[in-house]
């Protein structure tokens, strides 16, 4: 398998902290996590600065530029406060989300096309500073259009239908979501977006993804942080670059 097909696995540690923060202190560490994750072959770090601070923190940011070699996905929504924090870092890489308050998770992609002036202006001065723009999406081909229309350079494509239909039993529905990402990756390929995809994968439902070719990054992090509880967190990381590579080769 040749390193341009090598898909790319980013290890997201925001529920490291999600774990610190119910008791407070700074056990566990978020970077702790991240190093391993690093040394277990996570190719990047994802971490999510959310406006209400429920998990990673800014000096959790700030410690992840200073001690990682691997890439950091900086995930955040689309405000000035946000902005003017991936400006200062100038991450490898910054992920606009949609946020709620109220939500428990993103719970969906960023309606880029409803919002398409405004986003083109928010993510042109990240470019301009060197950040890869990546756009967080449902696989619909009217938001990867909108999204190539601003300038992002690579979509993220939210997985969470096709992994909660998997759970639940509904297989039609789950066949028919990992249908639609199937071709909303292809076509977004042809526009020369770069694609990446996450959202709720686990060991049952990653392979499908993984073994679509113009897919080049999964980004997954709550299982992996859950599954550390049973084997660790090295252990977690290879067995899910494993299903990837396996996935990939076939």
């Amino acid at each position: 398998m040749s390193d341009t097909s090598r898909l790319r696995l980013g290890v997201n540690i925001d529920h490291v902290a999600t774990v610190r923060n119910a008791r407070g202190g700074d056990y566990p560490d978020p970077l702790r996590a991240a190093k391993i994750a690093e040394a277990a072959g996570a190719d990047g770090i994802t971490a999510h600065l959310r406006e209400d601070r429920r998990h990673i923190s800014d000096k959790d940011i700030d410690g992840l530029m200073e001690v990682l070699s691997v890439p950091l996905n900086f995930e955040m929504a689309a405000t000035q406060e946000m902005q003017q924090i991936a400006l200062r870092h100038k991450p490898h890489a910054v992920c606009i989300v949609p946020e709620r308050r109220e939500e428990r998770t993103t719970e969906g992609g960023l309606e880029v096309a409803r919002e398409e002036n405004q986003l083109a202006h928010f993510i042109a001065p990240l470019r301009d500073a060197g950040c890869r723009v990546s756009i967080f999406i449902a696989a619909d081909q009217r938001q990867i259009e909108a999204a190539h229309r601003i300038g992002a350079e690579v979509i993220e494509l939210h997985t969470g239908a096709y992994c909660d239909a998997h759970a639940e039993g509904r297989f039609e529905e789950r066949d028919a979501h990992l249908e639609a990402l199937r071709e909303m990756s292809a076509f977004a390929h042809g526009l020369g977006l770069e694609v990446h995809a996450g959202h709720g994968l686990n060991y049952e439902t990653v392979q499908p993804v993984a073994a679509f070719p113009e897919v080049m990054e999964l980004n997954i992090g709550h299982f992996l942080i859950g599954e550390s509880i049973f084997r660790g967190l090295e252990p977690a990381v290879l067995e899910m670059r494993r299903l990837m590579d396996e996935a990939r080769a076939e």
